[in-house]
């Protein structure tokens, strides 16, 4: 988790696409969304803010390969609309702590 979002910008994680299609809902929450193809369009509603939007895309990436270990990886970018600071932050906030897997 960041003190701050971007409107716009990319991650790498370690999954494949059907893990992150699997903790995708819980980690939106009671958002409205829709997916298509490697795209998710998401409607940041909150009481007393302007109706936002995000669009999350990701497309498969070559595996990190250390040694005999292959782990996958998910090239994700994330397109903030209309969101201020804040609101950036709470939906990430959340959003971050579904995904966050591992640890150490």
């Amino acid at each position: 988790m960041q003190s701050h979002y971007d409107a716009s910008f990319a991650r790498e994680t370690g999954c494949t696409e059907a893990e992150w299609l699997g903790w995708l809902p819980a980690a939106i929450g009671a958002h409205a969304w829709q997916r298509e193809g490697q795209c998710v369009c998401i409607t940041l509603n909150e009481p007393n803010t302007v109706p936002a939007g995000l669009c999350i895309r990701w497309s498969v990436g070559e595996p990190r390969v250390i040694a005999l270990v292959r782990i996958p990886r998910l090239l994700v970018q994330f397109d903030f609309s209309v969101a201020d600071a804040a609101q950036r932050y709470r939906f990430m906030r959340r959003f971050d702590l579904y995904m966050q897997r591992g640890g150490g």
